[in-house]
């Protein structure tokens, strides 16, 4: 094989790029919860489930990102 394998770097993107979302994501939805219960403390218990049920939602996103990725590194489909 004379070529360059590309294959480890995109699972590399794919992965990273699916972690740093998910940790932007939870941080905006922490900041947002966090101002919420300030403003209306008398709904801390309905926000609280809100925001980890978003939370769960996005970090599996990135778990569903490293699953493909990690496949696409072991089974190479495409080649």
């Amino acid at each position: 094989m004379t070529g360059f394998n590309i294959l480890p770097l995109a699972v590399a993107l794919l992965i990273g790029i699916a972690a740093l979302g998910s940790c932007i994501g939870i941080a905006l939805v922490g900041q947002k919860f966090l101002e919420g219960t300030t403003r209306q403390p008398e709904l801390v218990d309905t926000l609280q489930t809100k925001f980890f049920l978003v939370a769960g939602v996005t970090d599996g996103a990135f778990i569903i990102a490293t699953g493909i990725g990690l496949w696409f590194a072991t089974a190479s489909p495409f080649g």
